[in-house]
């Protein structure tokens, strides 16, 4: 089994139950949550679909450490379920954080 999207859909996973279990900023129903991912894939695909791109690829991967599914530009499926969990990850803490914060004062 490739390592790169077993780890990338684990991580995804943990990041989901830990919002729903530990955080519980309630991200997944807030319109905005939404609005920012489509945000961040909309600047991430031109950036990262340049630097994997197969004509002239400046990132390479393994490929007995990918699935080689490539769905948009050729970047790797792997890419988008990994940075969901990385700004998933970081607006949760973000928001809790600052839940924290502010019960404090």
């Amino acid at each position: 089994m490739p390592i790169y999207p077993t780890l990338s859909v684990l991580v995804a996973l943990g990041v989901i139950v830990a919002e729903l279990r530990f955080f519980r900023t309630g991200l997944f129903r807030q319109v905005a949550y939404w609005v920012s991912m489509v945000i961040v894939y909309a600047f991430m695909i031109p950036v990262d679909g340049w630097l994997t791109k197969l004509s002239a690829p400046i990132v390479t991967y393994d490929d007995t450490h990918t699935t080689g599914w490539r769905p948009v530009w050729d970047i790797l499926g792997e890419e988008f379920v990994y940075a969901f969990a990385l700004i998933t990850l970081v607006m949760c803490v973000w928001d809790w954080a600052g839940r924290r914060e502010v019960g404090r004062a």
